[in-house]
């Protein structure tokens, strides 16, 4: 059984952890593939403070309102980790200035579509297969 879920007779129930991230994995990838993605990371986000993380800012016009109100708290971004042979996309919406505030928080609808949009994109543009 998968960890996370337990077992409700044919059906599966997520159990799931105020500790768990929300992510998007692409997984599998070959190694011109990742460099490609990389690369493409370069160009489109931010560096983040170590090799293979990458900030994707959030455009201020898909802030919540806390967001908003919280304006020295930004800027706000989601991080993207490029593995091995993945790269995944946190659903989660940071800030640099602080780990523990109200305006962080996971993704809107609205900057959950933004984020598969990018990600739609950079598939589409890289010719992504895995």
């Amino acid at each position: 059984m998968p960890q996370g879920f337990q077992d409700k007779g044919k059906d599966w129930e997520c159990q799931r952890k105020e500790t768990d991230m929300r992510q998007i994995v692409i997984d599998e990838l070959r190694t011109e593939e990742k460099e490609k993605i990389e690369e493409f990371l370069r160009n489109q986000a931010k560096p983040g403070p170590m090799a293979g993380i990458f900030w994707l800012p959030v455009p201020s016009i898909l802030l919540n309102e806390v967001q908003e109100a919280h304006s020295k708290c930004g800027p706000y971004s989601f991080a993207i980790e490029v593995g091995e042979a993945s790269v995944s996309f946190e659903l989660l919406v940071r800030t640099p200035a602080s780990l523990h505030c109200s305006c962080i928080g996971y993704a809107t609808a609205a900057q959950r579509d933004y984020l598969l949009g990018f990600l739609d994109r950079m598939v589409a543009e890289l010719e992504i297969k895995s």
